[in-house]
């Protein structure tokens, strides 16, 4: 981790911790080297911190590509592992930063909804995210994260003090699917993307809290 990040890590780990009294659970199950692909469900601008602030790798994230037109920003976006992409976070820019940076080793957050949750549910994948995974070759860790929503909702001004927790689930390879897309007509090849994206929201939806995190006794899905 650079200074910037690392001391953006550190920040985030305390604040969440004493307005929020977060909790990361199971963040060992992240492979220590090599790429791999968070998959997490999203409700709240809390959602990036929290997820990467519990883990000990550096985490790249997306970000909006207007943004880097600011110079304020642009510095901090970069040392923040930040990658620019146009705003349905599709365009080709946007995939080549993605498969930069899991070529080049690293973890990347991506969120198969593509947006914030307007309910607190979970919403369905777009198929954008199986082209991702079938593409980079990378093994996927579903993510899930509580309480985020009822923290700092897209529909909230201002953020509520509310319990908040991460879950990270185990890693998934998609090998069969690979070879399959491989040789698949190019209809198919669309199917098994959707198929992709679906499964892992039913990962992250299948993930619960623990017993000993009583705030979240159980989770929609």
């Amino acid at each position: 981790m650079n200074l910037v990040y690392r001391t953006t890590w550190i920040l985030s780990r305390i604040i969440l911790q004493g307005l929020f009294r977060n909790r990361y659970l199971n963040p060992e199950r992240l492979p220590a080297t090599g790429p791999v692909i968070l998959a997490a469900n999203h409700a709240s601008y809390f959602d990036p911190p929290l997820i990467g602030s519990g883990l000990a790798r550096p985490v790249n994230y997306l970000a909006r590509d207007t943004l880097f037109k600011y110079p304020i920003f642009r510095g901090m976006l970069r040392e923040l592992h930040c990658v620019p992409v146009d705003r349905d976070g599709a365009g080709a820019a946007g995939l080549k930063g993605i498969f930069d940076r899991l070529s080049g080793g690293g973890v990347i957050l991506l969120f198969p909804e593509g947006t914030r949750t307007p309910d607190g549910s979970l919403r369905p994948a777009r198929a954008g995210i199986g082209l991702t995974v079938i593409k980079s070759k990378a093994p996927v860790l579903p993510v899930r994260v509580f309480g985020t929503f009822d923290a700092y909702s897209r529909h909230a001004r201002f953020p509520t003090l509310h319990p908040i927790a991460v879950k990270y689930g185990r890693p998934l390879y998609f090998e069969a699917e690979r070879a399959e897309v491989a040789h698949a007509p190019k209809a198919r090849v669309k199917e098994i993307y959707q198929e992709v994206a679906n499964r892992l929201m039913a990962e992250i939806a299948a993930l619960q809290p623990c017993e000993d995190v009583d705030q979240f006794p159980s989770a929609p899905r």
